[in-house]
């Protein structure tokens, strides 16, 4: 039997701290963050129970993150996670890339001088779904312990590079003399197969001569290695997988592979806080021929670490919509995450290389680069757009012999330079800058590259997103009128806000149309959908209500003409529409409504009504309805309300009511004119996250009595 030794961990108070907080309350690891003084960013400073690789895409978390350590401390509550369930529910990022089963919790650690972090502990697959109080008691304990601590150390300001996190081994189970570990090995070695010990990093420290004769090495070359490092038919990410998975469930896990040519072996893999214990064993099944193991000098593949690295990035930027969106989670999320201190992406446009964000870098330098000719500019983001290959800076030396000045203006001893490349397109360019010279090792370099490739995805997808938002934007501007004419004896507003689903356009409309001197119409309506045919035949219906009113046509007639015409263009959509003719010398209003919610009326003295207009058939259905018509008077000072049903619905709310709230909201507000009304009663829809449908309003305001001109 061959065994190796290791040399204990630093002794620090937060360290010793953390241990306490996972003995008292039963986690199997955990880990202290520090908040940085002068940037959003959270600091993984010591750590125990799991491989600091394993944590290596989170040392550093950026405050605005959606992950639970950064949530708890941004909203200052504790955050509890119950299994993978939850896990892949509430922060589908983190599932992705630790997608194994076990429970969390993440909670602030703060005291009269503010946040100072958070504590980060893990419990074995299996827990309870929610924290008891004695384990809930033993975590805000913990907190309130390390707040202390930490309220005595000095702030980092996030600036400089970061320390690798501390990480503390838990003391051993119990004392072992001499004579029991030779026991030990002795009834090791008398087991069936053979067995080995990894620690944590998973390197081995115990081989039997059972287990070096199965796996077909010395156990000299065996001690202090990772199997999967030095055994080449153990290179498949499967066996790294399943060694994460046992660490961080502390569940028993197994998998059987094959020793070339024909040798099947099953390992078993039993975890607790200080390692694993592997039993290995002769399969009892033969799983055929298997493809031979990778010659020396061949590229070795990724491994699952930097696999679960970038599919938790990568989930990250599928969140992004718009180009801005990719530049701010490059800048606040990634850039942190490889704790670089500057970021700049630009794009080639018309052969000129433009600058799309960056962060850390002087106004000088950015605009020494913008708009520049592709074919005059010396720069790294030059050459990767012509190349499409990446390159690495570890000094500003190394930049300094190829690209003369450029550390002195930018301010950047060392740099990352990453073609964003799509089907084989250069789309732009990311340089992710360090203010002190750096080495990138072969794995980080490897990640960095794919992690370009996934940018570039999401930036080509929201160029192409941004650039239909503009259309759409130019689209509805064109079918909405550019201004309103002036109507004597009135004041007119009118607002649209398109909905936040589908292409941001809508069919909802409105127009006010001068008829002669002594009468004009408003018009409001809603087309079914939130896409360009709604849009166009938004276009149509508002052309024809305007061409049958200009002609002369009544209320009623206007909609009834129009209705035949929608029925005839069968577009396969429903109109509803409101009409609304004003005889500016009697001030008389005759309406008219094809299943439109009604109009409200606030009367001089602020008391609102609905008006209850015959509502009609929807525009577009049968082509022989009928529309009837009321009228009402506009007295001076008051002031009618025609909108969409955007504004009033809300998912399982009663229609009735929720017209009803309208009116009480419009009766409420203070004498304004119909411009700072129309924005008062929009204002609780601007404030909405998700607006579902599209939003078009008109108040009529009807002015004091006077000569009319």
């Amino acid at each position: 039997m061959t065994g190796g030794t290791g040399s204990g961990p630093v002794d620090d108070p937060v360290g010793r701290a953390l241990l306490r907080a996972m003995q008292e309350s039963g986690a199997s690891a955990g880990g202290v963050y520090v908040l940085a003084a002068d940037a959003p960013v959270l600091q993984l400073t010591v750590m125990s129970g799991v491989p600091a690789p394993f944590l290596a895409p989170w040392d550093r978390v950026a405050l605005a993150a959606p992950i639970p350590v950064a949530v708890a401390t941004r909203e200052q509550r504790l955050v509890w996670v119950g299994g993978q369930q939850q896990m892949a529910r509430d922060f589908p990022r983190t599932a992705v890339a630790v997608p194994y089963d076990f429970s969390l919790a993440a909670a602030p650690v703060s005291g009269p001088a503010g946040s100072r972090g958070a504590l980060l502990l893990l419990w074995p697959a299996g827990h309870a779904p929610r924290l008891s109080a004695e384990e809930r008691g033993a975590v805000e304990a913990a907190c309130g312990r390390l707040a202390a601590l930490l309220a005595e150390l000095p702030r980092s300001d996030g600036s400089g590079p970061a320390e690798a996190p501390r990480v503390r081994t838990p003391p051993p189970v119990r004392a072992v003399s001499p004579d029991e570990a030779r026991a030990a090995a002795d009834y090791l070695e008398r087991l069936p197969g053979g067995c080995c010990a990894l620690d944590l990093e998973g390197r081995i420290t115990l081989v039997t001569k059972g287990a070096t004769e199965l796996l077909g090495e010395k156990g000299t070359r065996l001690i202090g290695s990772r199997p999967w490092e030095v055994l080449p038919w153990l290179r498949d990410p499967v066996f790294e997988d399943r060694y994460r998975a046992a660490v961080i469930s502390r569940r028993p896990t197994s998998f059987t592979t094959s020793r070339p040519p024909h040798h099947w072996l099953t390992f078993r893999l039993f975890p607790d806080a200080r390692g694993l214990s592997v039993w290995i064993s002769p399969s009892d099944k033969d799983y055929g021929p298997v493809e031979p193991a990778p010659a020396q000098g061949e590229v070795l593949p990724v491994r699952a670490g930097q696999i679960y690295h970038v599919l938790h990035l990568a989930a990250a930027l599928t969140e992004a919509v718009g180009t801005q969106d990719v530049v701010g989670l490059v800048a606040d999320q990634i850039v942190p995450a490889f704790g670089a201190q500057g970021m700049i992406m630009y794009v080639a446009e018309a052969g000129r290389l433009r600058t799309i964000g960056h962060r850390g870098y002087p106004a000088e330098a950015v605009a020494a680069f913008e708009g520049v000719a592709l074919g005059a500019a010396n720069s790294p983001a030059v050459h990767a757009l012509a190349t499409g290959e990446p390159s690495f800076f570890t000094s500003p030396e190394e930049m300094e012999r190829d690209y003369p000045g450029l550390p002195r203006l930018t301010g950047k001893a060392a740099r990352a330079v990453l073609p964003l490349i799509v089907s084989g397109r250069p789309v732009g360019c990311c340089i992710l800058s360090y203010t002190r010279p750096r080495t990138f090792s072969l794995e980080e370099r490897q990640v960095l590259t794919s992690l370009a490739g996934l940018i570039a995805q999401a930036l080509d997808r929201a160029r192409l997103y941004d650039t239909k938002h503009q259309l759409a934007h130019d689209l509805q501007a064109g079918l909405l009128p550019h201004g309103l004419p002036t109507v004597p004896g009135f004041a007119v507003a009118a607002r649209y806000l398109p909905s936040t689903r589908g292409m941001d356009i809508g069919g909802d409309f409105y127009d006010l149309i001068r008829l002669d001197e002594d009468s004009v119409a408003a018009v409001i309506g809603d087309v079914q959908g939130h896409n360009a045919a709604a849009a166009a035949l938004m276009g149509q219906v508002r052309t024809a209500v305007r061409a049958y009113a200009t002609a002369g046509a009544a209320p009623g007639e206007v909609l009834a003409r129009t209705n035949r015409l929608l029925t005839d263009l069968d577009p396969g959509l429903f109109t509803s529409c409101l009409y609304v003719h004003i005889d500016l010398r009697t001030r008389r209003a005759c309406l008219a409504c094809a299943g439109h919610p009604p109009p409200l009326l606030r009367h001089p003295g602020r008391h609102t009504t609905v008006l209850h207009v015959p509502p009609g058939l929807l525009l577009g259905i049968d082509p022989a309805a009928r529309y009837s018509t009321t009228e009402i008077t506009l007295p001076p000072k008051s002031v009618l309300a025609l909108y969409t049903d955007g504004l009033i619905e809300t998912p399982g709310a009663d229609p009735d009511r929720s017209v009803a709230d309208l009116a009480a909201r419009l009766n409420d507000a203070p004498p304004l004119g119909p411009d700072r009304l129309a924005d008062a009663l929009l204002e609780n829809r601007h404030g909405d996250a998700d607006r579902q449908d599209d939003v078009a309003l008109m108040l009529l305001a009807a002015l004091p009595v006077g000569p009319i001109t």
